[in-house]
């Protein structure tokens, strides 16, 4: 054995084991003890740095405790290989994003094995290769022929720098997520998932997932945002030239149909379908056609935000609240959106909106609702009063408690034909076209003769073309690529188009947990019986950034395809552990989340050259809480090389010494007080880390106690003189450290274990199990506090009676110089917890 630690060695050794001995691959026809942990597959991007290696190393450390446990673990790897950086990086240099992505993921995989994270590679699988893009399309032709999936002109948020179109939940604050350019509304033909069937599943099965994190099923219960309300038409009152409109009503969705006899006028959304109508022909028109155009300028959230001054303009139309029988003007208002009907009731005297809309255009403001202390006037309020109350001016309802109101009217509106009690859902539909090359085909063909068809399952995959030429143009490469456009209709044989847009990244990876259960197979898209047997995937790991876009989109892929009947299950995952980003200051001074942009990169190859793999994985998992943020400090990895070491020289220097014991086990009642005392300290340190692995991941902790464990090593002295008892105890306290540290540092931990004489492996080896007997303690530690300040400890043992206590607390050096000179009054004896004595 090396007196020094020689970690490279050590690490490349285990490293081309597991390898060659295929340690990792997992049987799926046993099903037995199975334990499915998947950590969230990457986007290829080039070099990991420290902050990327926090998700993988929590996601091993977890395999690796499983398989000491007995488990039969999946633990795969893929790649989320399509998307728009690899496109971009072809613009600016001419690389294809085929070639960068697949030399991005050869880098990849050789970090991930440097940093001893361990998969089945056999079940590898990347989001740009065929053989899974096939199944992707054919996953969009059975929706699109189930009606899940379809096509409409909308107004999109269109990021001009990356020159294509963002799904809601791609918009940050009104920027690209990628780049933050700001984002502005255009009108595309845009495919849609309609991901709104699925809104209250989606939301009623939160409640399933006892798994996951309490924020991110808020996050997730917000973004789908149910609405209890009343969906109520006003008649549009007659144009006076005569002039038919496709509709005579305008329908709004409220929830405080309460209010509505303060309604004093109505607002439509810029993008209402029959606004140009509407107005066409009416002296307001050209108004309110510069006025959509000039909102189109805004996104969505600008719209929503308070802080925005809010702008319309009237129609020229007007409209008849169906309880008051009150014509009321119909305006168009940047603030309404196309969410529901596209049109509200507005109500200024109890919304904070309307009131500053109705302030702003010298429009009339009624009160339908009192306060509880009858107070509120008109010409005193200086905002909306949106607190409960009793209806105000109101008709029959005057006087009724708001609330109790609301059912009376809703029941009103039914039975006289004008509304009704109804749900509704913030929840937008899912926009997956994008406007790009390096995607997944969408598998659709336009034929004159019969429009839009999906293409036969035995022409998939429609495979991308490479001669294709990369320009910022706002349009797919893919339209300028006559080889690839250029078809025969699937149902009549006639010449055809292709659809040119590709499918959102989010489309790969809402299902690629379905198909590392088969991966390589061509026949089918998913493997339904492995799929029954091992899903959901028993732990997924993962950013919390991802707890809206891709966790709400894998939740509805997975329950799209159970209703086609390919999985018995509608959820993807049973346990979900979001781990926090690390930060490193910048050179700015300030803290940041890790990024190139940033100047706050660390590369974890230097650090592994200097201090091995296992340091980095040590200290990536002890530097904090794994669920909150942590700041990296280069000087602090130190401490966890010198903690590894010193394990090392500790087998190291007792080398004889346990080899000479190795076949002895220690006998918990020939124990002098030193030996049992160690002895104990293993037993809880196993019972806590066992728990701190079990439960939340606190691996931080787990950490702490095994060092508080080598310091409890340390104070038993052994030595070739010591008793055969003493030494088998230290060896025994050693065997444990090994074991407990080895799903953090498992190179280390492989090689001690060899070197104390063991066969097989380190994860061959079973979990180490607490002995409850040598939980046991014949003496307790206890506080002993003078005037309730702690003064000292002392230990009693644990048979030892209230006077007992007292009398040995009383001899106590400690308190007697304390009590030296002083009266005591009181002495209060808490057993196994404190003594406190009272001295005036």
């Amino acid at each position: 054995m090396n007196e020094k630690y020689p970690f490279s060695e050590i690490e490349s050794k285990w490293q081309k084991l597991w390898t060659d001995t295929g340690t990792f691959k997992t049987d799926l026809s046993d099903t037995a003890n199975k334990y499915y942990c998947l950590m969230m597959f990457p986007y290829p991007s080039g070099k990991l740095h420290v902050g990327h290696g926090r998700n993988y190393i929590i996601g091993d450390a977890v395999v690796r405790y499983k398989k000491m446990r007995g488990f039969n673990v999946l633990s795969p790897m893929g790649w989320d290989a399509f998307g728009l950086p690899a496109e971009n990086a072809a613009i600016k240099t001419g690389t294809p994003p085929r070639e960068s992505t697949m030399n991005n993921i050869a880098v990849m995989k050789e970090q991930l094995a440097a940093w001893g994270c361990c998969y089945d590679w056999d079940k590898e699988v990347a989001s740009c290769e065929p053989n899974y893009y096939k199944w992707t399309q054919w996953l969009f032709i059975q929706m699109f022929n189930r009606g899940l999936a379809y096509k409409k002109k909308s107004n999109v948020n269109w990021c001009p720098d990356c020159a294509t179109v963002l799904a809601n939940e791609q918009v940050v604050d009104g920027a690209c997520d990628r780049c933050d350019s700001t984002v502005e509304q255009k009108a595309l033909e845009q495919w849609f998932f309609k991901i709104t069937d699925y809104a209250h599943r989606l939301l009623d099965d939160l409640d399933k997932l006892e798994g996951w994190p309490e924020r991110v099923k808020t996050m997730q219960r917000n973004w789908i945002g149910r609405s209890e309300g009343t969906e109520i038409d006003f008649a549009l009152v007659p144009r006076e030239d005569g002039a038919k409109d496709s509709s005579d009503v305008v329908s709004c969705f409220t929830t405080r149909v309460d209010t509505i006899y303060g309604c004093t006028y109505m607002s439509v959304a810029p993008e209402y379908p029959q606004l140009k109508e509407m107005v066409a022909g009416l002296p307001q028109e050209q108004d309110v056609l510069n006025f959509i155009k000039e909102s189109a300028k805004l996104t969505n959230i600008d719209r929503e935000s308070d802080t925005l001054e809010k702008k319309g303009v009237f129609t020229g139309r007007t409209v008849v609240n169906p309880y008051t029988g009150d014509k009321v003007p119909l305006w168009v208002g940047d603030y309404v959106l196309m969410y529901g009907t596209g049109a509200v009731m507005a109500v200024p005297a109890h919304d904070t909106r309307d009131w500053a809309f109705a302030k702003k255009y010298d429009l009339p403001i009624k009160l339908s609702i009192q306060n509880p202390e009858g107070t509120l006037k008109l010409d005193e309020m200086d905002d909306a009063y949106t607190e409960d109350g009793t209806c105000f001016d109101s008709g029959e309802f005057t006087g009724m408690p708001n609330r109790e109101a609301i059912a009376a009217m809703v029941k009103k509106a039914e039975a006289e034909g004008f509304g009704k009690g109804t749900i509704n859902y913030r929840l937008r539909d899912w926009l997956i076209s994008r406007q790009r090359y390096w995607g997944a085909p969408i598998p659709i063909v336009y034929c004159d003769r019969c429009g839009m068809v999906p293409v036969e399952d035995e022409d998939l995959p429609v495979r991308l073309p490479e001669n294709v030429e990369f320009k910022p143009t706002g349009e797919s490469p893919l339209a300028a690529s006559e080889e690839f456009m250029n078809c025969s209709c699937p149902k009549c044989g006639e010449p055809a188009r292709r659809e040119s847009d590709t499918m959102d990244t989010f489309v790969d990876s809402s299902w690629y947990f379905l198909r590392y259960l088969n991966a390589q197979d061509d026949t089918k898209a998913i493997d339904s019986h492995a799929a029954n047997n091992w899903l959901p995937v028993d732990q997924y790991i993962g950013g919390i950034e991802h707890a809206i876009l891709h966790l709400l989109y894998a939740r509805f892929f997975t329950k799209v395809v159970y209703d086609l009947d390919l999985i018995d299950f509608d959820e993807p995952f049973a346990k979900l552990f979001t781990q926090g980003m690390i930060c490193k200051k910048g050179p700015d001074g300030n803290l940041y989340k890790m990024s190139k942009s940033k100047g706050n990169v660390v590369s974890p190859n230097e650090l592994i050259e200097n201090y091995g793999a296992d340091t980095v994985r040590l200290y990536t998992l002890f530097i904090g809480p794994p669920e909150k943020e942590a700041e990296w400090n280069d000087s602090a990895v130190e401490g966890s090389y010198r903690f590894l070491k010193r394990i090392w020289t500790r087998v190291w220097q007792n080398h004889g010494l346990l080899e000479e014991v190795k076949d002895s086990t220690p006998d918990m009642d020939t124990m002098d007080k030193p030996e049992r005392d160690l002895f104990r300290k293993v037993h809880e340190s196993v019972k806590k880390i066992t728990h701190d692995l079990d439960g939340a991941f606190h691996f931080h902790t787990a950490i702490s106690t095994i060092m508080e464990l080598m310091n409890a090593v340390d104070e038993l002295k052994v030595s070739e003189n010591s008793s055969d008892q003493a030494k088998a105890v230290f060896r025994d306290a050693i065997e444990k450290v090994v074991l407990l540290i080895s799903p953090f540092a498992p190179h280390i931990a492989e090689e001690l274990w060899t070197e104390l004489g063991h066969n097989g492996g380190v994860l061959n080896a079973d979990w180490p199990e607490v002995i409850e007997a040598a939980l046991h303690r014949d003496e307790i530690q206890m506080a002993l506090q003078v005037n309730g300040k702690v003064r000292g400890q002392i230990f009693v043992p644990s048979s030892a009676s209230k006077d007992d206590i007292e009398k040995l607390a009383m001899e106590d050096e400690a308190v007697k110089k304390w009590t030296e000179g002083k009266t005591i009054r009181k002495v209060i004896v808490v057993p196994g917890r404190l003594v406190n004595i009272a001295v005036s």
